[in-house]
């Protein structure tokens, strides 16, 4: 009789501890983390867009950890109008410490319900509106366009759009104290705890935000695989990486006898840097240069020499690097000591490397070609592939008709690459040990 009683107090006891826990957890109120990080292409802000939308479906406000240089072949306007336009708060935080919010940063900025900045981050320039063009090359009407929209969102917001006409970077004092952010936050938790009672502004009215950093639960969007990659590889120094490695793997495979691996990873990263270079606009002289300058050098090594095509190739390449992405916003364009190290770098693999190996499988293949017809001794089974001993030498051997038991006597017939391929000898031959 104690037994039942005992038991019945545990689970008592259990469910005194566990109903409370499950109604704190129930009533924990969602809070929306969306991670806005590098260059705002079109897979991030189809990532951006589409947080908001999964955030305005269960009602959660939404925090933008926001640290960018601007938009790339991204209507900038636009995004920030979908932010303006959310029926949820949404919070754009500049932070971590030292991150910026430039360009399309700092629409989305002024188009939030509420803007809050982190020690150490700057907030600005306005330009370039767009990093796929430089500033000097966007023109007034596109400035006058974007500069009326803020007004129209600092309006609503209560923020001073006089900020956004100045073309400098603005720390955190500067920008607080121009009413362009209203708070500064060194972290998450930090930021939830002065947002908790705040009254913000949305598209449905103004809405109090309840962000106790202990009453609420934190869910943080990240991009997808699939979309991290692409963003990955849209940017110039990604592409311009991509190129140079998949063209030398596809000039090595030139070299050998078949298509291996690297054959196989040069195709694949040659076709990642032609999806880059649809989204990111490039001179077509730039990139005809890099590509014929990688030609050149690669003709120079089916020559098997270090000689004018090489030099000349050389200068090619190193001029279309300057070029090919010379028409992008410096923030992302590529770096000259990247494009001086590439072209020490192709030097060395295409006037040396490349040319000594092409030079040193010559030497080994003709030798090869010398065995043709040479009577050698299986030393070990060839089903179909073993080792050969021929000419004082372990070779690999290959035979052509059924498998070959060690230690018989077999003919070479002919060389594919480094293979010999060998039949069996019955008769006497001219082995050479």
């Amino acid at each position: 009789m104690r037994r039942p009683l005992l038991a019945a107090a545990l689970l008592s006891a259990c469910a005194l501890v566990i109903v409370p826990v499950q109604s704190e957890a129930s009533s924990a109120r969602p809070v929306d983390v969306v991670k806005v990080d590098g260059v705002i292409d079109k897979p991030v802000a189809d990532y951006l867009i589409g947080s908001l939308a999964d955030a305005e479906r269960r009602g959660s406000p939404v925090v933008i950890q926001l640290n960018t240089p601007g938009t790339l072949d991204v209507s900038a306007e636009g995004l920030a109008e979908r932010v303006f336009q959310a029926r949820v708060p949404v919070v754009v935080w500049v932070g971590p410490s030292g991150s910026h919010a430039a360009g399309g940063g700092l629409l989305l900025v002024y188009a939030s319900s509420y803007a809050v900045t982190s020690p150490g981050s700057g907030v600005g320039p306005l330009e370039p509106l767009d990093l796929a063009t430089r500033p000097d090359a966007e023109g007034r009407p596109a400035r006058a366009e974007a500069l009326a929209r803020i007004r129209e969102w600092a309006a609503a917001r209560g923020r001073d759009p006089a900020y956004a006409s100045s073309s400098v970077e603005g720390p955190g004092v500067v920008v607080l104290r121009r009413h362009v952010v209203e708070d500064f936050a060194s972290s998450i938790g930090d930021l939830l705890t002065k947002l908790d009672g705040r009254s913000v502004g949305t598209l449905a009215g103004r809405v109090v935000l309840h962000t106790d950093p202990n009453a609420v639960s934190l869910r943080f969007h990240e991009l997808g695989p699939a979309r991290r990659i692409l963003h990955a590889v849209a940017s110039p120094v990604a592409i311009y990486v991509l190129l140079l490695l998949g063209i030398a793997a596809v000039a090595f495979e030139l070299t050998q006898a078949g298509v291996g691996v690297a054959g196989i990873a040069g195709a694949i990263a040659v076709a990642f840097a032609v999806y880059g270079l649809v989204v990111v606009p490039f001179s077509p002289l730039g990139l005809g240069l890099l590509l014929g300058g990688q030609a050149l050098l690669v003709a120079d090594v089916l020559l098997r020499r270090l000689g004018p095509l090489t030099f000349a190739g050389l200068a090619a390449f190193a001029w279309g690097s300057v070029l090919v992405f010379g028409g992008v916003a410096a923030a992302i364009d590529i770096p000259v000591g990247l494009i001086v190290t590439a072209t020490v770098a192709c030097l060395l693999y295409y006037g040396f490397a490349l040319t000594v190996a092409q030079r040193s499988r010559d030497r080994i293949t003709s030798r090869q070609r010398g065995l043709v017809g040479l009577v050698g001794e299986a030393r070990g089974a060839l089903a179909p592939e073993g080792p050969v001993f021929v000419k004082g030498t372990l070779w690999r051997g290959k035979a052509m008709d059924g498998p070959i038991p060690p230690g018989a006597r077999v003919r070479v017939r002919r060389v594919e690459g480094l293979i010999l391929r060998v039949e069996p000898e019955d008769g006497p031959g001219d082995q050479e040990d």
